[in-house]
C-alpha cells in the first residue's frame, strides 16, 4: 500500500493530499529510510513521522482498503512519541 494512502486510511493524517505533502517534504521515514508518498508500506514496517515539534514512531500492524473510523487505530501501534527541541 502507498504511504500516503496508509496515513489517510489509518487516520494519522486526515487528507491524502496533506499526507502526500508531509511525505514529499521529507518528514516521514520507513525503517530509517527517507520515504516519498508513493513508497510502499508493509506490515511490520516502522514509520517515523515529524509533526511540527513532535516525532511519532509507530509500527504498521495491518493494511486494509476499507476501514471504519472505530477500527482505524488497529492498523498501527505507537512505539514512541518525543518532543523535538531545536
Amino acid at each position: 500500500m502507498r504511504l500516503d494512502k496508509f496515513l489517510k486510511l489509518s487516520r494519522i493524517i486526515k487528507r491524502r493530499t496533506l499526507a502526500k505533502e508531509v511525505a514529499d517534504q521529507g518528514r516521514v521515514t520507513i525503517n530509517g529510510n527517507q520515504a516519498k508518498a508513493a513508497s510502499r508500506v508493509a506490515i511490520g514496517d516502522e514509520l517515523a513521522i515529524r509533526f511540527g515539534q513532535k516525532l511519532v514512531t509507530l509500527e504498521v500492524l495491518d493494511l486494509k482498503e476499507n476501514v471504519k473510523k472505530a477500527e482505524a487505530e488497529s492498523m498501527y501501534r505507537i512505539i514512541q512519541e518525543e518532543k523535538i527541541t531545536e
